[in-house]
């Protein structure tokens, strides 16, 4: 039987608490809905296709709040590894670095060791999806439709930009993974896990790539690390051929 990421990543070492859907709501149904279909076996392609009937962006948010507990619990678990002397700079191998701005305490790009740059982008991330003009929960009474007797409840609507704050989401969360996987594989495959990382990294990628939600050449890092691993590994196998 199949290890859940749960089972093999430390649950006690998540970056922050998890965040949950309140049982009842459109929210808490689609959760359970799109992890039954993960669990199911089904075709990642098609676990992250848009239910019928179901709202955009409704599906979009319990994925990016979904994904910001999984990719919690991945760089929580390594996080130990993850020092200001291992890891001084927030990066992606020697050709990437990534920079802190969010206009108040940093108003400039800002190198920063990985474990700082992820303590601010965990907490900025945190912020956004609690904040109810952002990701609303709410139901709100439309007073116009209201007397003693009758009342209308509509939801709260998600704002305009929505869906562009949330690829911003994706796209910062995405340079956990480029992290994690170019400086801590190693700590990863000591736990056994690789196979639980890579698929939650598929699902992440089957579902940005479904509604265009990360321009592609932000992909690069992992894209070119890839390659690079290819190579070594064909390089390795035609050294073992000519020894043999």
């Amino acid at each position: 039987m199949a290890l859940c990421l749960g089972q093999v990543f430390s649950k006690d070492k998540t970056f922050r608490p998890k965040k949950r859907f309140e049982p009842g709501t459109q929210r808490f149904e689609l959760y359970k809905k799109a992890q039954a279909s993960l669990k199911s076996g089904l075709d990642l392609r098609k676990v992250v296709q848009l239910p019928e009937g179901e709202n955009l962006n409704d599906w979009i948010a319990v994925h990016v709040v979904d994904f910001f507990n999984r990719i919690n619990l991945i760089y929580g678990t390594v996080s130990e590894y993850c020092s200001e002397r291992t890891c001084p700079i927030m990066s992606g191998g020697l050709r990437y670095e990534y920079r802190w701005q969010d206009g108040k305490d940093y108003k400039r790009p800002t190198k920063l060791p990985a474990l700082k740059y992820m303590n601010l982008l965990m907490d900025w991330i945190e912020s956004l999806i609690n904040n109810e003009e952002i990701f609303p929960t709410r139901v709100g009474v439309c007073e116009e439709f209201t007397n003693e007797t009758i009342g209308l409840l509509l939801r709260v609507p998600f704002p305009k930009n929505f869906q562009q704050v949330c690829k911003k989401i994706l796209s910062r969360l995405f340079r956990v993974f480029v992290h994690v996987y170019i400086h801590h594989f190693d700590s990863i495959c000591s736990m056994g896990a690789e196979a639980h990382i890579n698929t939650c990294y598929k699902h992440y990628y089957y579902f940005i790539s479904e509604f265009n939600l990360i321009d592609h050449s932000e992909l690069e890092p992992l894209v070119r690390h890839q390659m690079y691993e290819c190579e070594v590994r064909m390089h390795m196998k035609k050294d073992q051929m000519e020894v043999l």
